[in-house]
């Protein structure tokens, strides 16, 4: 069999998987990955998933709900951001509180489920999925808090972590290509935009069948070749600049070191040297972006600099 061209997920969900008769496949990724029966009852985009040729390439930002009442939001990213982690904070506590008008009980709240696909290395880890949950531990006894019989039968629920929210993030570049499961098959295709005929996971068949670059239109072909385009780019200028920066860095940093001393001197240059390359980085990607055309939004979102310290960096350069 041939191979196919696949596209890839993150442009898929975003443009062609919006369809009732579609979300197979994104209901395959979920049930997967929750290990549960995911039916999925609308999609929708958030605040910062425009449709218009200025949005943000490196990023998919979506809410999905499910037949449970469960709310997803899932986010794919491709450039790294520092304070990314903080971001995924203030998306689930945006969504919490807007699912209430003032005076409605608390107990109107869902379950939220944050879920991060990204392309980057956030933090220091050996895995490749991460899982965060809330559960309460008694600091004497080490006991689990469990809900009572009655608030199950308020709640639905069984456990008093499924009342808040969880994290899922797959850091999809640390993936090492062995597919031992249902779950490693979806990160091969995340990774790779291929899947082997031998992968079965729920919802590839679809995606295998959908997903096809060559079924798309010349319209769809020409903004997926210039997503492609785009996302390739925005990474080579943060990797360049991380990496022009950092040597810059280091090399003014050791010298800096060795004049005080090869003790204190050094590891203090050292920190220098991290912390200048750091600056140049930035400075040097708002540089970049700005001269191939890039907005300030696009470029705040990969730099996580303000608009006014972009404009005052190219009013500067």
């Amino acid at each position: 069999m041939a191979k196919q061209n696949l596209i890839r997920f993150d442009w898929a969900v975003k443009r062609l998987l919006r369809n009732k008769a579609d979300y197979k496949v994104l209901e395959g990724f979920l049930s997967v990955l929750l290990n549960d029966d995911i039916k999925i009852l609308n999609i929708n985009d958030s605040e910062s998933n425009k449709t218009h040729a200025e949005d943000k390439f490196n990023r998919v930002d979506m809410l999905v709900e499910n037949s449970k009442g469960d709310i997803f939001i899932i986010e794919m990213q491709n450039n790294s951001e520092v304070d990314y982690l903080l971001r995924m904070l203030y998306g689930v506590s945006k969504v919490v509180t807007e699912q209430l008008n003032r005076g409605d009980r608390y107990a109107k709240i869902r379950k939220v489920y944050h879920i991060n696909i990204i392309y980057f290395t956030l933090g220091d880890g050996k895995d490749y999925v991460y899982h965060g949950v809330a559960d309460f531990r008694g600091i004497h006894h080490n006991n689990l808090l469990k809900l009572t019989e009655e608030q199950k039968r308020f709640f639905l629920k069984e456990n008093a972590e499924d009342l808040f929210p969880e994290y899922y993030i797959l850091c999809v570049r640390d993936f090492n290509d062995e597919a031992k499961d249902s779950l490693d098959e979806w990160i091969y295709y995340l990774k790779n935009t291929e899947i082997p005929d031998h992968f079965k996971a729920k919802g590839l068949k679809e995606a295998k069948e959908q997903l096809i670059y060559d079924n798309l239109t010349n319209e769809e072909r020409k903004a997926y070749d210039y997503h492609l385009k785009q996302t390739r780019y925005e990474q080579n200028v943060v990797e360049d600049s991380y990496e022009s920066g950092l040597h810059s860095g280091m090399e003014e940093g050791k010298a800096i070191g060795l004049e005080k001393g090869k003790a204190i001197g050094l590891e203090e240059g050292k920190v220098i040297g991290l912390e200048k390359g750091r600056s140049e980085e930035k400075i040097n990607i708002v540089i970049r972006s700005h001269n191939a055309g890039l907005p300030v939004l696009t470029i705040s979102a990969i730099t996580g600099l303000s608009n006014e310290e972009i404009i005052s960096i190219l009013e500067n350069k």
